[in-house]
């Protein structure tokens, strides 16, 4: 009955090893082991592949994912690995998945987008309450796309993938230590006229009644304006945010250098650039929906993964 997941994001890997819950648990599963790296796999992506770099730091995760997997008795078929973005786009990913296999044992599933949309979605649900799934706007941010759904009684209306990630917002706009102003703004008004043509695509249709935030950016917002640390996803699974809350979190890490955010205990190594255009994504969807809350959710791709393989086998 135990199964993995392995969520293979533009700049996250995370693995999660887990059994069936018990009857009346807050979360379908019962997790026997979790564990993340920070790997920046879609780093220069614009150039169309992989980065040599950005390979070999993903290799060492996956070699040692699939020596947890061997360790947790997790058989081949029992696993599940799916990756976003960074392998969707680039022209070598079929066969650096290729390689992957050959050394690690693992095989890679490449996911369009509206699959990640809609395996996110699965996996937020099943910590959410029934009165914000019966209408709620998800959003997952990563480091190469973000996804985007619409959603009735957890049921997917409309989703979408935006080529709107931290790590090429970043990449393209982040030049100044702290970041200028100028900096921000052009972050932010590049989410902007994504989110416009996007809504356009939909139509014009009223904002659902909740805005939901899923993924490593809004995530490490929650735990820092609760200064959780050591991190607790079931203290993070429903936290509400306000929109008050955001914006004074937001000027004290812009203000703030890469050392000094990089320092704040509940900031992983590796997330302090990218907590900007973080920030930039989310007050940019704030900002176009008018949204004054965020009901954050640390559920999602990964937990929705582990629902689809083991209610496979």
């Amino acid at each position: 009955m135990r199964h993995a997941a392995i969520d293979i994001g533009s700049n996250t890997f995370r693995l999660l090893i887990a059994e069936p819950a018990p009857a009346g648990s807050d979360t379908p599963w019962k997790t026997i082991y979790y564990t993340h790296r920070i790997v920046r796999l879609g780093e220069g992506l614009h150039h169309g592949c992989l980065s040599e770099a950005g390979m070999q730091r993903s290799l060492v995760a996956f070699h040692e994912f699939a020596e947890l997997l061997q360790q947790y008795d997790v058989v081949a078929d029992h696993t599940l690995a799916v990756a976003t973005a960074a392998m969707r786009e680039a022209d070598n990913s079929e066969a650096f998945a290729t390689t992957v296999e050959q050394e690690t044992g693992i095989s890679i599933c490449i996911i369009p987008g509206e699959d990640e949309a809609a395996i996110s979605l699965a996996g937020a649900c099943a910590v959410l309450p029934a009165h914000t799934r019966a209408d709620m706007l998800l959003f997952d941010i990563g480091g190469a796309s973000t996804e985007f759904i619409r959603a009735r009684d957890a049921r997917a209306c409309n989703a979408v993938s935006r080529k709107l990630g931290v790590v090429r917002l970043v990449e393209a706009h982040l030049h100044s230590d702290p970041p200028s102003g100028s900096d921000y703004q052009a972050m932010k008004q590049t989410a902007l006229t994504h989110l416009h043509d996007m809504t356009a695509d939909w139509g014009g249709q009223a904002a659902p009644a909740y805005l939901v935030g899923t993924a490593g950016t809004v995530t490490t917002l929650a735990a820092t304006e609760l200064d959780l640390c050591p991190y607790d996803a079931s203290v993070i699974n429903n936290h509400l945010m306000s929109r008050a809350a955001f914006l004074k979190l937001r000027d004290q890490l812009l203000a703030m250098t890469h050392e000094e955010r990089q320092a704040i205990r509940t900031i992983e190594q590796g997330r302090g650039d990218l907590i900007i255009a973080g920030l930039a994504i989310v007050e940019a969807v704030m900002d176009h929906w008018g949204y004054n809350e965020m009901v954050v959710v640390d559920a999602g791709l990964l937990e929705g993964a582990w629902l689809k393989i083991s209610q496979s086998k």
